[in-house]
């Protein structure tokens, strides 16, 4: 097979950036720990619904001795301030109003100057995501590229981004995304092209389920099915404030983790709401800790504080599994709370960077 300019550079540019990644000594230092790190966080936003919160340096510090590296992301929705609905109480939240959420892509070119204004030695903690992309818009993955192309060397993933979430989904102004929808699989298709981690929301069900409601669970397997070449995350295993565990779901998960066909896809245990239904009884910590323990490559641990001002705020999620925790194997443990994150971001680092080797002019 004869490859074009363009296909040859690729592929010079990726087996280069493999064997810079699998050089001796290089491996190791990229991926371990230094010793007192607690976790990884695979899951944490920088500014809220309304484009407001600390700066990424502020976050660095606040990160200290005690977490290793971190995702950098916003929130890709920024709250309408509707004086027609809300007057002069200017909400903050999207449950404080019945005014629309909107797409704000703004927020990817904030994160990359955010990045680009810390150190070299600060970069190397973070890894920035694109989010600012709207999944029910045929050119949202024209815009990932863009943004790539615009800012080489920065992003590592795409995330969190949302297609079901209980409130949020049905407030969104422009339309309702959807598992099925082609735009969602041009995304997905982009990503793999470029190594990009994607890091998707999308509850299992709908809130307040009657016994005759549909779940997304098979939707959800459908699309992860569709897109075997992809880095998927699934964040809070489609858990929400008030989308609790269902029957159906440990079945699901269950069939996920032992499928081969489903090997590139995780699952994220971020959010406090999360770990307060893994840790609400002796049933649900034995069950949880089985299942991490059988299972220690598939998970990764991850804060999901909006904005988090204060240690007490951050590093209390983590404390939350600290049940979890203490019966989990060594290497379980080290696998989710660390090792995990460091393995499949590292991994789309080269991968991200060699693609913009490739097409960066």
């Amino acid at each position: 097979m004869k490859l074009s300019k363009r296909g040859t550079r690729h592929l010079l540019a990726v087996l280069a950036a493999i064997l810079l990644c699998t050089s001796p000594g290089l491996t190791a230092a990229a991926t371990a720990a230094p010793a007192g790190v607690l976790f990884n966080d695979g899951h944490v936003h920088l500014t809220n619904y309304i484009q407001e919160g600390i700066s990424a340096r502020d976050l660095v510090k606040l990160m200290g001795n005690q977490v290793g590296r971190a995702t950098l992301f916003g929130i890709p929705l920024q709250q309408q301030w509707s004086y027609r609905v809300d007057g002069d109480n200017a909400p903050t939240y999207y449950l404080d109003t019945d005014a629309p959420l909107y797409y704000y892509s703004f927020t990817d070119a904030f994160i990359a100057m955010q990045y680009r204004s810390l150190s070299k030695a600060e970069q190397g903690r973070l890894d920035p995501m694109i989010t600012g992309f709207n999944p029910t818009d045929m050119y949202a993955a024209d815009h990932i590229r863009r943004v790539l192309l615009t800012f080489p060397g920065v992003f590592t993933g795409i995330g969190e981004f949302t297609v079901h979430k209980e409130f949020v989904a049905a407030k969104v102004a422009g339309g309702v995304a959807s598992l099925t929808d082609p735009a969602l699989d041009r995304i997905f298709d982009f990503a793999a092209e470029a190594g990009l981690v994607s890091i998707l929301h999308s509850d299992i069900t709908k809130p307040f389920p009657k016994a005759a409601t549909a779940d997304y669970v098979p939707e959800i397997k459908a699309l992860f099915r569709r897109h075997p070449g992809a880095t998927i995350i699934w964040a809070h295993i489609g858990l929400g404030r008030i989308i609790q565990p269902v029957e159906d779901q440990m079945t699901a998960v269950g069939q996920i983790l032992n499928d081969p066909a489903f090997n590139h896809v995780y699952f994220d245990i971020s959010w406090d709401e999360v770990a307060k239904y893994a840790v609400a009884s002796e049933t649900s910590i034995q069950r949880v800790t089985d299942a991490l323990n059988r299972h220690p490559d598939r998970f990764l641990f991850g804060t999901d504080t909006v904005a988090p001002r204060d240690g007490k705020t951050y590093f209390g999620v983590y404390h939350m599994w600290d049940p979890v925790w203490s019966r989990l194997s060594p290497e379980a443990r080290e696998k989710v709370t660390k090792g995990n994150y460091a393995r499949l971001f590292d991994a789309a680092r080269v991968k991200v960077r060699a693609w913009e080797k490739a097409h960066v002019k």
